[in-house]
């Protein structure tokens, strides 16, 4: 039987580890500049879906996300890259939407339907390949040759860090509204427009990083 101590440390990794990766405080200036024309209503079941979409994504991850990747032969930095690509060109469109918001001839992307909770405010936005290549080193690690029932309570606690990263966003997306109260409108179009180019920053960073794996592992 696993202790208190063990319990606590392994929901402190699950959560810790992947909080900062996944960003929640964040990210919610972009969930809120891709909602921006939807309702309170609409924005609540968004935040809500999104979350269960986490949720899962990290699960699916952390349990079989390197039994995937070894089925299919696709190695960590090809993650990395392909999905680099994708965050990159979510930061640029919403930047773009962005620079046109006010003039009504943004270049970028519309608003996100309301029922679309999954690409891209689920993925890449809030779990991209970062997030999704800790879950997978996670899972990774987890004992072996240890009692079953040990096994499912150290799985329990890592799933409960998972619910509370769930949870998490869902409480940052949800009153992401506030935002605007607190900053004014003006105040929230700069920080959409920062969030953007961060995000742009970010995916160019996941796309070098995952070059240069691959060049290390080829070398």
């Amino acid at each position: 039987m696993p202790s208190i101590s063990d319990l606590v440390n392994t929901f402190l990794l699950v959560y810790a580890g992947l909080f900062p990766i996944v960003n929640p405080i964040g990210v919610a200036p972009i969930f809120l500049g891709l909602t921006r024309q939807c309702t309170g209503r609409e924005c609540g079941g968004l935040s809500r879906r999104v979350a269960l979409n986490c949720f899962f994504l990290l699960l699916g991850s952390l349990l079989i996300g390197s039994y995937v990747l070894e089925f299919f032969g696709i190695t960590l930095p090809i993650v990395r890259v392909a999905g680099g690509l994708v965050v990159t060109a979510t930061g640029w469109n919403l930047l773009q939407q962005g620079a046109g918001a006010n003039d009504g001839r943004g270049a970028g992307h519309g608003p996100v339907p309301a029922t679309d909770s999954f690409y891209p405010l689920t993925m890449p936005i809030t779990v991209g390949p970062g997030s999704i290549a800790v879950a997978i080193t996670l899972g990774s690690q987890r004992p072996r040759g240890i009692p079953l029932i040990r096994v499912a309570m150290l799985g329990g606690a890592a799933i409960a860090g998972l619910v509370a990263i769930a949870a998490t966003i869902f409480v940052c997306f949800r009153f992401a509204d506030n935002l605007v109260r607190v900053f004014g409108e003006h105040g929230t179009n700069v920080m959409v427009r920062l969030s953007a180019f961060i995000l742009l920053c970010i995916g160019i960073e996941i796309i070098f990083n995952g070059y240069t794996a691959l060049t290390h592992v080829g070398g």
